[in-house]
């Protein structure tokens, strides 16, 4: 089939290249010249593994290719939206103005097919009622109809999750009447490969899809802000949150993921999506109902302060104080630092007065833009000599693997802070190193650390 995917930010390049991957034909469309050209070359203009060897083998087989003319989509069967939807600047809200510039332009083109049929394949988060209020606009020209089929990827795994996810989500706009029927049967068809490998699929009105997504995400976060608001009452009492986690995940009701404490989620998914999932509540009159994702957040929030608290208790006055953060990335395998915890306390420790140095394998370059002044050391090893404190904020492989003894040769004190819960802190101290850790006392053993 002939494919177009508009925007081709992370979600819509990773899904591009994929569709062909599979066999499609796939143009993808941005705005952005410099991202096009980018691709179009063969460049990832992000780190994603197995990201670039897909979009290379796609352009060199002819079935994948970037422009940012809407007119050379004309002759596509299938259009994928994969726009952002970030945080408003005047609230929490979602903002959609790049998803209805889309489609106004796409709107142009569309009656090119001269009524053939076509399909518009929303991807994008949005709030409840999206599709149906775009539905109503595309599905005035003839043979033209709007699903949406929203992305469940995981950065880091964005390929694999596209390639073999556990469920397909498709929302219709009447589940059961011969024009959601048809149009089920032609989403079947991009789909084909994958639900031969029997890959679960879900039909479902436009508003149940819609709020699939951003359940699961706010399931995720509040999983998250649930184990570090246990970590807070065990600094307090003494306890060990690595152990409260092991022993109430082993529950197969609780499950062990998303348990690990430390200093909280982000990215360009989790904090906007549930402060837009409330804001969208809001709107429709029933804001009590999630009012308890304002104390996920709260308690998400909390923990990037409660580190840079710890940091102090360690070194007293920030002031001057050599600190080296592991870490930029809001989560390893990835270059992305949108509401980066890791990127946030190191700011903070900044602001503070520290003499802060970051390192991270690849979000370096992203890290820097974001917090101008920010000093980034892409060595490791350059990055640890003369810290007086060691700031563990994202659990990069290279960092947890990290040989304590040799660590100890670099800085100038041995004083750590895993802010992320991964390291075992018996074998650290035995190094020579003081230890603190997010939701454990001060002397708390951990025998038994989370599963990676």
């Amino acid at each position: 089939m002939i494919i177009s995917v508009i925007g081709v930010g992370y979600l819509g390049a990773v899904h591009a290249a994929a569709m062909a991957e599979i066999g499609h034909d796939v143009i993808g469309l941005d705005v952005d010249e410099q991202r096009v050209t980018a691709l179009q070359a063969g460049h990832a203009p992000f780190h994603e593994p197995g990201f670039e060897e897909i979009l290379r083998r796609g352009l060199a087989s002819g079935r994948l290719r970037f422009t940012t003319d809407y007119a050379d989509l004309a002759a596509a069967e299938v259009h994928f939206l994969g726009l952002g939807t970030p945080q408003r600047k005047d609230g929490f809200g979602a903002d959609l103005s790049h998803l209805h510039a889309a489609m106004a332009s796409l709107g142009e083109v569309l009656p090119a097919r001269a009524g053939a049929p076509t399909l518009v394949v929303g991807k994008s988060t949005v709030p409840a009622g999206t599709a149906r209020l775009l539905a109503d606009r595309v599905e005035r020209l003839p043979g033209v109809h709007l699903m949406w089929n929203p992305e469940f990827l995981r950065e880091g795994f964005a390929v694999q999750d596209t390639l073999a996810p556990d469920r397909l989500v498709y929302g219709v706009s009447e589940p059961g009447t011969p024009t959601a029927d048809e149009a089920v049967r032609r989403l079947d068809a991009v789909y084909a490969p994958l639900l031969d490998a029997e890959i679960p699929r879900l039909v479902m009105g436009y508003e149940t899809a819609e709020l699939v997504k951003v359940s699961a995400n706010a399931f995720l976060a509040t999983k998250i802000s649930f184990i570090n608001a246990i970590a807070e009452i065990c600094e307090t009492v003494g306890g060990d949150v690595t152990d409260v986690a092991r022993a109430i995940g082993m529950d197969d009701r609780i499950g062990a993921k998303f348990l690990r404490a430390g200093v909280g989620f982000g990215g360009g998914c989790l904090p906007k999506d549930i402060r837009a999932f409330v804001a969208s509540a809001e709107e429709h009159g029933v804001g009590e109902a999630l009012g308890f994702l304002r104390e996920v957040d709260a308690v998400n929030e909390r923990r990037r302060v409660r580190a840079v608290e710890l940091a102090r208790e360690m070194l007293g006055d920030l002031r001057g104080r050599r600190i080296t953060v592991l870490g930029a990335a809001f989560k390893p395998d990835s270059d992305d630092v949108r509401d980066s915890p890791a990127l946030d306390v190191a700011d903070r420790l900044l602001q503070a007065g520290a003499d802060v140095r970051v390192t991270d394998p690849q979000a370096l370059a992203n890290a820097a833009m974001r917090v101008p002044g920010l000093a980034v050391e892409p060595d490791l090893e350059t990055a640890l000599a003369g810290a007086e404190l060691t700031v563990l904020l994202t659990e990069w492989r290279e960092y947890r693997d990290l040989d304590p003894r040799r660590a100890a040769e670099l800085v100038a004190v041995p004083r750590l802070l895993d802010g992320r819960n991964v390291l075992d802190p018996q074998q650290w101290r035995r190094a020579g190193w003081e230890i603190r850790s997010l939701g454990r006392a001060a002397t708390a053993g951990a025998e038994h650390l989370l599963p990676a």
